[in-house]
């Protein structure tokens, strides 16, 4: 019988499937946060009536769907109903990612937010930013404001990409808790603020309430990067942020086994430049029209991958946040350390403010996060040699570039994350050449200070 419907029925199937989702996300909505991320909005009737009663959301690995007949084809290449006419677009598996992971960053709002996901962090940046950098000849030369306190691949994004190659001016707000800095950079030009919370790898905070305000003054939106925290401490957009992006590689994929990013947007952000459309729903805009001509699509594997890590995701950074307190707390009073960087530690700049956006999830607990900064002392400023001394006699902890695994990860930044941004680039976000980022996994505490005490010991 469907071989015979019209146009104008597979719209109406297409508003029913959309009314189901609909009531689904609102029952999600009534649960606590592990319920959420344990089950999403995919439930029994879901799994028995299009997933052969797959117990687990399934994986989806074939690149397009078939349809019953042109008219079927036409309302969904018209975005007319749901369907997943070619993973560059959107896969099932994919699907069942982004609506858990979008209500898990709205978690406790009182508002609607959507999720893309992409195939990495960086590419969740970049499809975050290109629809806000496009030319609009009514205003001024475009501009972009963010926190040196970056990641130094958001970095090379940013003044390479963006500034040397396409003359797009960057403006660096070096102290992101000075609000005056925030605000003489903005102008007509200007298209968002970014910041990153806590940042890669000196974990800097700054106040989001405030920023985001600022942003909002000014009609342009704020763009947050929290992959240093994931929503199981710190959910931007509860506070007024319009854009998260994570590197769900780190903490949300914590078991090492796949690579993407995930960019998770309020409705109805503010913005300069841009359709009606893409302001009302900027993480379905983007994953329907620039998206799917970038093609920056994830895995289906990695999307499962990852939904499966998230599942438990407060209960492991509740772990790693408690292990990297006790692992800071240890570092600190070592004699052969200069300076830690965490913002647990009660002498860490802005503490407060770090105790006001870092919360377990449904506790009223501060949590500080999983990562922390150690730096080693030396005989001049520029010198590394007690820090590489230290990072090569690591015996247990891994020596790598990679961050928010169970396995503890050990990275000296100035000769890997943030070496091809420049000594002069570094010194603006205070990464030193001694410089280590510790990222604590959910070994035994204990076992880690005896393996970093050992390396210590070879300085």
């Amino acid at each position: 019988m469907k071989n015979e419907y019209r146009k104008e029925q597979w719209v109406k199937i297409g508003a029913q499937m959309n009314a189901d989702r609909a009531r689904r996300i609102k029952i999600a909505k009534t649960r606590r946060f592990d319920t959420i991320a344990a089950h999403g909005i995919y439930d029994s009737d879901h799994a028995i009536q299009y997933n052969n009663a797959s117990l687990m959301e399934p994986i989806y690995l074939s690149p397009a769907q078939i349809y019953h007949n042109s008219a079927e084809l036409e309302a969904g290449l018209a975005y007319e109903m749901p369907n997943w006419c070619y993973s560059r677009f959107g896969n099932p598996s994919t699907y069942f990612l982004e609506e858990t992971y979008a209500l898990l960053e709205s978690y406790g709002g009182d508002f609607e937010a959507s999720c893309c996901a992409t195939s990495s962090g960086m590419s969740a940046l970049r499809t975050a930013t290109d629809p806000l950098l496009v030319r609009d000849d009514s205003l001024p030369p475009i501009n972009l404001v963010s926190s040196s306190q970056i990641y130094g691949g958001t970095y090379q994004q940013f003044w390479i990409r963006r500034h040397q190659e396409q003359g797009i001016e960057v403006r660096w707000v070096v102290d992101p808790n000075d609000m005056d800095e925030w605000s003489r950079q903005i102008d007509g030009g200007t298209r968002f603020l970014f910041g990153e919370f806590p940042s890669n790898p000196l974990t800097s905070v700054f106040d989001i309430e405030k920023v985001a305000n600022l942003a909002h003054q000014h009609n342009i939106p704020f763009i947050i990067d929290t992959t240093c925290a994931s929503p199981a401490l710190t959910r931007p957009l509860v506070y007024g942020a319009d854009i998260v992006i994570q590197s769900a590689s780190k903490v949300i994929c914590s078991s090492g086994a796949a690579i993407l990013g995930l960019l998770t947007a309020r409705k109805n952000m503010p913005s300069r430049v841009g359709c009606d459309e893409m302001k009302a729903d900027f993480a379905k805009w983007a994953q329907q029209w620039p998206f799917r001509d970038n093609g920056p699509s994830v895995s289906p594997m990695s999307a499962i991958l990852a939904l499966n890590d998230l599942k438990t995701l407060r209960l492991k950074v509740a772990q790693m946040s408690k292990t990297c307190l006790k692992v800071a707390q240890y570092l600190d009073t070592h004699p052969k350390v200069d300076t830690v960087h965490y913002p647990g530690l009660n002498n860490f700049p802005h503490h407060d403010i770090a105790q006001k956006y870092m919360k377990l999830v449904d506790t009223d607990k501060s949590m500080f996060g999983y990562m922390c900064a150690v730096e080693t002392k030396e005989n001049h400023p520029d010198d590394s040699t007690n820090a590489r001394k230290f990072y090569d006699a690591l015996k247990m902890i891994i020596r790598a570039t990679d961050l928010g695994k169970i396995k503890t990860v050990a990275t000296l930044n100035a000769i890997s994350t943030h070496k091809q941004q420049g000594e002069e680039a570094r010194k603006i976000s205070s990464v030193k050449p001694s410089t280590c980022r510790i990222s604590c996994g959910t070994e035994d505490p204990d076992d880690i200070i005896a393996d970093l005490e050992q390396a210590l010991d070879k300085i």
